[in-house]
Formats: C-alpha cells, structure tokens, sequence
C-alpha cells in the first residue's frame, strides 16, 4: 500500500516537472518571438494570456479544436465552420469559413461583411470599418441582423437532444420494469432528489407535478452546460447573458401565468396593511417581479464567467512564471481550482433550480387571512 502511494506521488512529480518544463519552453518561444529584450517578453506573454483568455470566453462562428504554427510560420485552425445566417435585406446564408477566422472579407452577393470584436459587420471590398473619433471598440458599420449558428447555439442544440434521448429511453424502460437499469440507475437519486428536496417544500405537494418537467429540464440542462465548459472544447454556454437571460424569463413567464388571484392580491393590495402603505409598497413589490429573475440571470452569469477567467487567469501565469516553484504552485492551484468548478457547475444547477421552486411556491401559495 505504501508503495503503491509512492509510485502514485513520483507519477505526479514527474508530470508536474514536464508540464512545467512545457510550459516554461513555450513562454521562452513566445518571449524570443515577441521581443529581445525581457520587459519586451514579458508583455507580450501578458496581452497573450488576456487575449486567450477573452477569446475562451466568447462564443464563436467556428468550431475550433485547436491551432499550430507550421514550418512557415503560418497558423493552421483544426476545426470546422458553421452556418453564418443573416438578415440584410433579405437572407443570407454562407459558411463561416468564408471570414477564414476573422482575418479576411467574406463577399456574399454583392454584399461584404468582416468580423470585428466577434461580430459581423457590413462593409466594402477592402473590409473597412468606420468608427467614431477616438473609440475603436464601437463601428458605425452597419450591422445585418445574426442569426447564425454559433458554436453555443450547436451545444445546445447537442445536449437537449442528448437530454430528450436519455430521459426517453427511461421513461420507456420504466414502463416495462419499474427497476432503473444503466444511467438510470444514477439519474434516479437526481431526479428524486430534485422532486423531494427542491420542488415539493418549496411548491407543495398540490401543485408541485405540473412544474417538475421545468425544473428537471432546467436542472441537467444547466448542470450539462456547466460540465462541458470545463472540458477542452471551450463551450460556455451559460456565461453568455443572453442564454441566461432566456432561462430566467422563462421562470419569469411560467411564474407570472400560473399565478393565482392570491399572489397578485398580495402585490397590488396587501390584506392587513394600512391603505396609504398600499400605495407606496405596490409598485416596490410590482418592481420584485422583475428583479427575481434578474437575479437569477446575474447569478448564474456572474458565477460561471468569474470561474473560468480565475481558472485561466491562474493556468496563464504558469507561463509568466520564470522558475519550477512558482510554475509548480500555479499548477497546483489551478487544479484544485478545477475540481472546485466541479462543485461550481452542480451548485448553480441546484441555486437556479431551486430559486425557481421558491417563486412558483409564492405564485400558488393558498393565503388564508382573516
């Protein structure tokens, strides 16, 4: 037993030195191609990692796998283009591979569009942007309406199909034998779970089966997505506000059409309050309606996008560190960090499934004043 944790702790020593070895070989490239001097180095390795970092964040018009330099000292793309979609005076639909990642105009027609800063713009032959003086970060270009599959929309168009197929097939093994078999047999606990724990104390067993199909769909949709931007793919789904901005309104939605006279009783004209305290506290509690899902989005948003610019943030400075220790701790953190993200992406599952529970709970809830 002894040996076999000392075998498994020099395993681990010799992958940290040759991983750090790695690391400190491409950070000594990078500085010689970048500048002679070190300061020069340096910096350059910063705006890398900051550029790396914004560029693991974004979404994307391709999918990428992953990127070399050739003996030509050109950079070749692994990956494959998807389907750019847009809407300028009628509809244009061309591979993204046309933009050939972002460096070169793609021509459409008579029509020409450049990616800038992630986005399509409308321009001429030579791919010029217009911008107003002194800010370069928002062009006058005129922008066509996208409704492009981006490499997010891909994944989640993947796993809602991978989550119809799975719950499917268990529906209809349930239906012959009661027994859960294969991945049933882990989902199960899950789904009871959720049921027991999340959705009948804060709905009530009366009204808590019309809304498990939400709430188990939003849970393994979030948990899924959160899993998959920790892998190498780099898909982040749900640090993208608009994708959590459409789950928190459709919490927002179902809350607001299967209320009862109940809830909306109490925000407009609170029994057992004063009436001139009416009036000052309808509006406030009319302005809690839209904050709760505010909350929602923000929460999950803010959450999954601070974890992975830490994360990346702390994997980046393994290439600016110039010695093993400070490469080694780097590693380390970076690592105990990543199994913390494991605990992250399950977590705001449960926090954004169960805060739904808790404003459909308030939206059914029988009131019974006097």
């Amino acid at each position: 037993m002894r040996r076999k944790f000392s075998i498994k702790k020099i395993t681990l020593l010799l992958f940290l030195v040759s991983f750090v070895t790695v690391a400190q070989h491409h950070g000594d490239e990078s500085g010689h191609q970048e500048g002679s001097t070190e300061v020069t180095s340096e910096d350059a390795q910063k705006k890398s990692i900051k550029d790396y970092i914004n560029h693991h964040l974004l979404d994307s018009y391709d999918f990428g796998l992953y990127s070399y330099t050739n003996d030509h000292g050109k950079k070749v793309h692994v990956g494959f283009p998807l389907p750019v979609i847009l809407w300028d005076g009628g509809l244009k639909v061309f591979s993204s591979s046309k933009f050939h990642h972002g460096e070169e105009v793609a021509k459409v027609g008579d029509n020409y569009y450049k990616m800038y800063h992630n986005k399509i713009y409308k321009t001429d032959a030579e791919g010029t942007m217009n911008f107003e003086e002194g800010d370069h970060d928002h062009p006058t270009n005129a922008k066509p309406l996208d409704f492009s599959i981006t490499k997010n929309v891909v994944f989640i168009f993947l796993v809602s199909l991978l989550m119809f197929v799975v719950f499917s097939r268990m529906a209809k093994s349930y239906k012959k034998n009661p027994v859960p078999k294969g991945i049933g047999r882990f989902l199960e606990p899950i789904i009871l779970y959720v049921r027991d724990d999340i959705a009948i104390p804060n709905i009530g067993k009366k009204h808590y089966k019309k809304y498990m199909g939400y709430l188990l769909t939003v849970f393994f949709f979030v948990w899924i997505i959160n899993l998959l931007g920790l892998t190498p793919l780099g898909v982040n789904v749900t640090n993208n506000i608009a994708v959590t901005f459409a789950l928190a309104l459709i919490t927002y939605l179902i809350t607001t059409f299967t209320a009862n006279k109940n809830y909306w009783g109490h925000i407009f004209w609170m029994p057992g309050v004063p009436w001139p305290m009416k009036i000052i506290l309808a509006p406030i509690e009319l302005l809690g309606t839209f904050i709760k899902p505010f909350s929602l989005m923000i929460r999950l948003y803010a959450n999954i996008t601070a974890g992975h610019v830490v994360l990346m943030s702390i994997i980046g400075l393994m290439f600016l560190f110039k010695n093993w220790l400070g490469s080694s701790l780097s590693f380390g953190l970076a690592f105990a960090l990543s199994l913390l993200e494991l605990l992250v992406a399950a977590l705001q599952a449960y926090i954004f499934t169960m805060l739904s529970a808790l404003y459909f709970g308030s939206a059914v809830e029988e009131h019974h004043d006097h």
